[in-house]
């Protein structure tokens, strides 16, 4: 696929977000963060000529790799995956733009203390498991309001700007969509929260009419 080829099919699924965005009241700016953890630096570089600036990786080691290789591009990281708390130094050394998947009390803590520790604060998000599945990580719906105010309080180096949740692992669109409005609801009563983070290449126009405003998109963005 040449670059005009690949232009006109990404400018195909941000017509896609467009169309989903204007059927929500209040018409909210959605944005779309493209998830290279299958791609190749120059693929993501292909994706940066056309416009596309931020993008998640859920392994410390391939955004360490990654963000050195596109260093001179003006990119935005995002780590989206469960970290270990062993590779808690190695992330904030590469000092990503958000960390989207808090989710446990016991990370916080680990996180707070090494943060402290290098003068850092870290904008995060909050993981929640809104479909209440065993395969997913995250706090369950109804102790999440708790662990936020929780984590605001005592561990000031960590900036909670919203939540993040995985789509319910469904192909019944009914079931999918409860579980997104299960994070909209929440994500609203959190005080000063400002991200909601929900929807991936399956699923994301659904989540942008539940109230998505950051979608988590891989392979359609990348075409495979």
């Amino acid at each position: 696929m040449t670059q005009t080829e690949y232009k006109i099919y990404i400018d195909d699924v941000i017509r896609r977000v467009e169309t989903a965005r204007l059927q929500v009241s209040g018409h909210h700016i959605v944005k779309i963060v493209a998830v290279s953890k299958y791609s190749q630096a120059s693929e993501i570089e292909k994706l940066y000529k056309i416009g596309q600036r931020a993008f998640g990786e859920n392994k410390v080691q391939d955004l360490k790799t990654k963000s050195n290789e596109l260093e001179e591009l003006p990119l935005e990281w995002h780590f989206i995956g469960n970290l270990q708390k062993n590779k808690i130094n190695n992330l904030l050394d590469i000092n990503p733009t958000l960390f989207q998947a808090l989710d446990s009390y016991e990370l916080a803590l680990e996180l707070q203390k090494k943060l402290e520790a290098k003068g850092m604060i870290l904008d995060c998000l909050l993981q929640v498991n809104s479909a209440k599945e065993e395969s997913k990580h995250g706090f369950m719906p109804e102790e999440t309001e708790e662990i936020y105010a929780k984590i605001t309080a005592n561990c000031k180096n960590i900036n909670l700007k919203g939540l993040m949740s995985i789509g319910a692992h469904s192909e019944d669109s009914i079931v999918v969509k409860q579980s997104f409005q299960t994070t909209y609801k929440l994500y609203k009563t959190l005080p000063n929260a400002t991200i909601c983070s929900m929807g991936m290449s399956g699923d994301f126009e659904l989540a942008i009419e539940c109230g998505s405003n950051m979608i988590r998109l891989g392979s359609v963005m990348f075409n495979k």
